[in-house]
Order: C-alpha cells, then sequence, then structure tokens
C-alpha cells in the first residue's frame, strides 16, 4: 500500500477546507441567524453531504471552538472563537472601509464626520474627519453619553428594551442637561425606533449647547449594527438642514456597511416596549 503523494494530499487538504467553508457559510446565512442555528441534517441538505460527513466535520470544528452545539436544540452555530479572530481586525477593517467615504461625505456637507463606536453606555469616536474650517477637536478616543446623541441612538438600534435597562441604568439619562429631551430608558427606546424608520437619527442641542447633528448606523455581514457614521455642527449653519443631512449620511453608511459585506433584508420586528 502506497502512501499518498505531497500533491494529493495538498489537494485533499483544500478540497476538505472548501467543503468547512461551505458549512461555515451556511451557518452564516440568514435563515441560520433567524433561527439561531441550524441541525446537521438542514446542513447536510444545503450543502449536499452525507449527514455522516456533515456530523464528523462540524464535531472537528467544534473542537476547536470554530462553531458550537446548542446542547437544548442540538443545532450548530458560529462559535466564539471564529467571532474572536474577525473582532481583532473588525475595528481596522472598519476605519480602512469608512475614512474615504467619510473624507467625500465631509467634503459633500462641509462639515465634520465622526466614525463611532458603542463601549458600555458611552460613544466612543475612532476617527474625526473636517471637511470645513470649522472642526470639533479632541474628539478621537473620547467617550460620551449615548442616551444623549445621535450616535448612541443607532448604535442602540439592536438593543432590547430589556438590553438598555442593562446598558443605560434607571437613573436620570438627562445628566442634568436641560436640552436633553431624554430621561428614561423608555425616552430613548422612543428615540431609537424612530431613527429605525428615518434610517438616521437627530438631535439638536440635546447634548451640547451650540451644536446639532446626525448619525446612521454601520451594518456588518451580518446586518449587526457595529458603528455610526455622525456628522456635528454650530446649530445655526446645519439646524435647519438635519433631514437632508441625515439621508446623506444614511446613504454614506451603507457604502460602508457594503463593503463589510453586508446585504439589505427585510428588518425583524422589534419586541415592544413594555
Amino acid at each position: 500500500m502506497t502512501s499518498s503523494s505531497p500533491t494529493e494530499r495538498a489537494r485533499q487538504l483544500g478540497h476538505g477546507l472548501r467543503r468547512d467553508i461551505e458549512l461555515l457559510e451556511a451557518l452564516a446565512s440568514a435563515e441560520a441567524q433567524e433561527r439561531g442555528g441550524l441541525g446537521v441534517v438542514r446542513l447536510a441538505r444545503l450543502t449536499g453531504r452525507e449527514k455522516s460527513q456533515v456530523s464528523r466535520a462540524l464535531k472537528a470544528l467544534a473542537d476547536e471552538d470554530i462553531v458550537e452545539r446548542d446542547p437544548d436544540t442540538l443545532e450548530y452555530r458560529l462559535g466564539w472563537r471564529l467571532f474572536s479572530l474577525v473582532a481583532r481586525t473588525s475595528e481596522n477593517r472598519l476605519v480602512r472601509a469608512a475614512e474615504p467615504v467619510m473624507h467625500t461625505l465631509s467634503a459633500d456637507l462641509e462639515e465634520t464626520t465622526h466614525l463611532c463606536v458603542l463601549r458600555g453606555n458611552e460613544v466612543l469616536t475612532l476617527l474625526s474627519v473636517s471637511g470645513h474650517d470649522f472642526r470639533l477637536h479632541g474628539w478621537e478616543g473620547r467617550g460620551v453619553p449615548a442616551a444623549r446623541t445621535s450616535a448612541g441612538r443607532v448604535l442602540l438600534m439592536d438593543g432590547t428594551p430589556d438590553e438598555l435597562y442593562l446598558r443605560l441604568g434607571g437613573g436620570d439619562l438627562a445628566d442634568g442637561f436641560p436640552g436633553s429631551t431624554v430621561h428614561a430608558v423608555q425616552d430613548v427606546w422612543q428615540r431609537v425606533q424612530e431613527a429605525r424608520r428615518d434610517g438616521y437619527a437627530q438631535v439638536s442641542e440635546e447634548f451640547e449647547p451650540g451644536l446639532v447633528g446626525v448619525s446612521a448606523p454601520i451594518r456588518d455581514f451580518r446586518g449587526r449594527v457595529v458603528a455610526a457614521l455622525n456628522i456635528s455642527a454650530p446649530y445655526d449653519r446645519m439646524d435647519g438642514s438635519l433631514p437632508a443631512a441625515g439621508r446623506a449620511t444614511a446613504l454614506a453608511a451603507e457604502r460602508v456597511s457594503a463593503q463589510l459585506g453586508w446585504e439589505p433584508r427585510p428588518r425583524p420586528v422589534r419586541p415592544r416596549f413594555t
């Protein structure tokens, strides 16, 4: 009995890798995301493979935490290790994808554009690009309250009412600032739903006197909101044009989302606030 050649072994490894990728793509599909996982029978049907082959492949992937099996339903979903690998490069990729779009948006609107992410109950600015002589200095790396900002409201779009309570707490979210229209989590929920309806959020002097802003969500390949594109400007220059700026920012955010692999799908029904 002769052993296979190095070329044959490489071919077999490549074939096995392609089959594993097919399984991972099936587990990343809209069907898998909506159901919370897929079983061996369904995965075998989707990939055109024998159930026994799929079962062995999934077990090997689960042993490495690339996929995980729900102990109750016995269905598989993508595992923590895969998401950990993606997370290590996601912000770098996010900045690379967003920066040229931000330059174009800032030039078109002649305003400052910010790329923001959610950290706990605060919004953190990763990158700022100015298209005007007015620029908001010192925002990069600085955290600001999520509840009172347009960026925070779009970054909270994926949350449920219970998740908002856990993230924001039960105190006065206006934090003593008289311009804020939000005081309780229920107020934030209402603003988040308005942002979902319009495709962008807007605030006028709610965070800082004399400052207005709009923000739109950036989504990853799963459709989850991972960042916000924000335009901020003085009240006397932009307050009357916030809706137009919001629509332009939403289109720019969609371009960044497309580079991250997002494809628009019907929006799921969100839980009611009770």
